[in-house]
């Protein structure tokens, strides 16, 4: 066994120190969250935010549980469509990362082109609305919302990076057995994928839990369950309408708590996905590693 030395204990001391003090920074910002969202709008107003809760009250909250079947309703449209665009979306991206990285596969230069390049340009918000509506007939449709985030090209890249790290011995192995291409993917390649299939899955997860540009596109009032990012944003968006539309009233700012609201809603939208983090966190970790490095 190697000794330790005196200096060895001090470093191995101050990098804990350090990592300590870098963990409560990082959790700073949601704790001085959660207490806000419990103080009452006035006392926010007069003394700013704080960790420990002043005034404390449940006014924000009842504000965002008031239409409890409406917010229930948008947590399933959210959940099932993270879950159902994360799984399309692997597949797609991992299938598509597997054949870009095949020499054998003729036209893999041209096709990744194509998608760099869309990477690096946009038609533009107008030509994109109009295709949605008026060519794939998409309006107050959840696909609209779907389809656009199952995929992006620098997630394809990323993929394709990490399987190029899969020795193509395991290919070859599999056609000297007889076996298809998309029998050596299934079989082979895939359960090799672990950890970029983790990344590239939080990535798409967090991108469909936190939507709400795409919604407020395309889903108009007439959708009454709405991804629950959008309909957040829209309570806040009530609530600041209402406030102005009656400033010269005698009303308490606590009536319409606006910036305590604020905080809640961050509490009620973030606090699902934090817990799912700790899950994907080695594999996340691991991925973009690997997925940074390889050319």
């Amino acid at each position: 066994m190697v000794q330790k030395t005196f200096s060895d204990y001090l470093v191995e001391r101050v990098a804990m120190i350090l990592i300590a003090v870098f963990a409560v920074l990082c959790i700073f910002p949601f704790l001085l969250i959660l207490g806000t969202s419990f103080s009452s709008e006035d006392v926010v107003r007069v003394k700013g935010f704080s960790i420990v809760p002043e005034g404390f009250t449940f006014q924000a909250y009842r504000m965002i549980f008031k239409n409890g079947k409406i917010l229930l309703g948008s947590y399933i449209v959210t959940i099932i469509m993270t879950v159902t665009g994360t799984t399309i979306g692997l597949s797609i991206i991992s299938m598509t990362g597997y054949a870009l990285q095949r020499k054998d596969f003729p036209y893999r230069n041209i096709i990744s082109f194509f998608i760099y390049f869309a990477s690096l340009f946009s038609a533009g918000l107008a030509p994109y609305y109009l295709l949605m509506v008026r060519g794939y007939h998409l309006k107050d449709n959840y696909l609209a919302v779907l389809l656009p985030l199952l995929m992006s090209p620098w997630l394809i890249i990323l993929m394709k990076n990490y399987v190029k790290s899969v020795p193509a011995e395991i290919t070859e192995s599999g056609k000297i057995d007889g076996a298809g291409d998309f029998r050596i993917f299934k079989s082979l390649i895939f359960p090799m994928l672990t950890p970029a299939l983790a990344t590239i899955g939080l990535f798409l997860a967090l991108g469909y839990w936190n939507e709400w540009y795409q919604s407020s596109l395309f889903l108009s009032a007439r959708i009454v369950y709405k991804p629950l990012q959008y309909m957040l944003y829209q309570i806040i968006n009530q609530v600041a309408y209402l406030k102005n539309s009656i400033a010269g009233a005698y009303v308490s700012f606590s009536d319409f708590p606006e910036e305590t609201l604020k905080m809640a809603t961050a509490v009620v939208a973030t606090g699902p996905i934090i817990l799912a983090y700790p899950f994907a966190q080695k594999y996340f970790i691991s991925g973009i590693t690997v997925g940074s490095v390889k050319g």
